[in-house]
């Protein structure tokens, strides 16, 4: 397929190279001439504009900051502009409002959308690893999945639009929150004389295993390689986390639900990142314990 694909940094780079290596014609548009030349280098076609990437493209995909910028994208250079057969897939993590009032835009104006945004963090970018969560109807989602399997490893419909985003939304939360009782955890198990690596291999194998904590663990050299292997460097920024933690709030908020445990991991990660580390990993934290 003739793909436009629009945002190329840490995640969408990776992202658009394994749509090539899928073989499909990939049309590539970043900001950053960085971002463009590395695409080039994995083999996509690059523009100098979003209009000129989805001309002629048979389906639009995006990994993009914020909603704000998605919805200008969208309702500015894509939708009157990509022709309206071609299929629209946002995999950016935005609120859920906006990602329904973009799908309902593209909708008037005769295309099919849906939200798509991922869990997996960049090296499951890179490796094609990544899960998708999909909102969208059951004729747009049959169309997104080939697409998007071509990028992740499991490709899952969460409903009608703006359902993708509610799930990563909630998922982050969980990830959030897990991740901090993870990194109090080894740090009072390391105070009360336990060997970390024998800690691990206990609750790893008992209920106090998690994803933060067999996939993602924040001790460097236990577990599988993760970021605390590499300074807290790469992975998932703090600052991400924190955005998701808000849109998570705000999402709450706007549903009328209570998540203390949600409100308290925002809590903790606007003071990690005011402190100077928005661009460390999240699973740094540990370092304020």
């Amino acid at each position: 397929m003739k793909i436009a694909f629009i945002g190329l940094g840490n995640m969408g780079g990776g992202m658009a190279a394994n749509l090539v290596k899928a073989g499909h014609d990939v049309h590539a548009f970043d900001l950053s001439e960085e971002a463009l030349g590395r695409a080039k280098e994995n083999g996509c076609s690059t523009y100098t504009s979003v209009r000129e990437a989805v001309q002629g493209a048979e389906a639009v995909v995006s990994m993009l900051p914020n909603g704000k910028i998605v919805e200008s994208v969208y309702t500015g250079d894509v939708i009157g502009h990509a022709p309206t057969t071609a299929l629209l897939l946002d995999c950016s993590t935005i609120d859920v409002d906006t990602a329904k009032r973009v799908a309902d835009a593209a909708a008037g104006a005769g295309y099919a959308m849906v939200d798509a945004p991922v869990s997996g963090g960049i090296a499951a970018a890179n490796g094609g690893t990544l899960t998708f969560m999909v909102g969208g109807s059951d004729a747009a989602f049959a169309r997104a999945e080939p697409i998007l399997a071509a990028m992740g490893k499991a490709v899952i419909h969460a409903g009608a639009s703006g359902a993708g985003q509610a799930a990563k939304i909630c998922n982050n939360m969980i990830l959030g929150a897990t991740m901090i009782a993870t990194c109090e955890a080894f740090a009072l198990a390391e105070k009360l004389g336990l060997d970390l690596q024998t800690f691990y291999d206990i609750s790893s194998k008992a209920s106090g295993q998690s994803w933060s904590m067999t996939s993602y663990c924040p001790i460097p050299g236990v577990g599988p390689q993760s970021p605390a292997d590499n300074g807290y460097q790469g992975g998932f920024a703090a600052a991400l986390m924190l955005k998701d933690l808000k849109l998570a709030m705000e999402a709450a908020a706007s549903a009328g639900a209570k998540v203390p445990m949600g409100v308290r991991a925002e809590e903790v990660y606007e003071a990690f990142t005011a402190a100077g580390n928005g661009g460390v990993d999240f699973s740094g934290i540990i370092k304020t314990l």
